[in-house]
């Protein structure tokens, strides 16, 4: 058999390749976004490895130029000390001046300690215990509302129909001032809108 001519072998393999590849492109399609996203990770992570070297390279230049700091006077390092033996334990290393030392101290007159007057009453020296009769003692219950402390929120609510914005101002404030309880205050000021509403 004679062979075709190679133009006409060489399309016949394109074509037989171009089917291969659009048979494999469903499971190709499928890895595309793995596959992109890895390709641009592996570009970034790249990047940033030339951008280090050539840091590095530039800390090493600028390095040559630069002349070599000398370590200040007050730094000093275990290698510096000659005095002590750092083989042994720190409280093996304590010599006789540091012991004249210690004694000079315990030596001299120690200050006289102020006396701390402690109060009979515990109440009085806590300071909490006293804002709190404070605040007591300036804020008073409403006087058009007797009992007020008394009364639940039902209570209070089938009361509140008999009273001015006045009053009511004067129950808030207090509520506000003593227990500010977030359901009685709410309710007070609804209250309070609805009658303004209503004049």
């Amino acid at each position: 058999m004679k062979s075709l001519p190679l133009p006409l072998r060489l399309a016949a393999g394109l074509a037989a390749t171009a089917v291969e590849r659009a048979r494999e492109l469903p499971t190709q399609i499928a890895g595309l976004p793995v596959t992109v996203v890895s390709q641009a990770l592996q570009a970034t992570m790249r990047v940033q490895q030339h951008v280090t070297e050539l840091a590095i390279k530039g800390d090493e230049a600028l390095a040559a130029l630069r002349p070599v700091e000398e370590a200040p006077e007050w730094a000093t390092f275990d290698e510096d000390v000659d005095s002590y033996d750092l083989s042994r334990p720190a409280f093996d290393r304590v010599t006789d001046d540091d012991i004249d030392d210690l004694d000079d101290i315990d030596d001299e007159p120690v200050a006289e300690q102020a006396e701390v007057e402690v109060p009979d009453d515990p109440a009085a020296a806590d300071p909490w215990e006293q804002e709190e009769q404070a605040i007591t003692a300036a804020v008073t219950p409403p006087a058009s509302i007797p009992n007020y402390d008394e009364l639940s929120l039902p209570q209070l609510r089938a009361r509140l129909r008999a009273f001015s914005v006045a009053d009511l101002e004067e129950a808030l404030a207090y509520e506000r001032a003593s227990e500010n309880r977030a359901s009685f205050v709410g309710m007070l000021t609804r209250r309070i809108a609805t009658v303004r509403d209503q004049t």
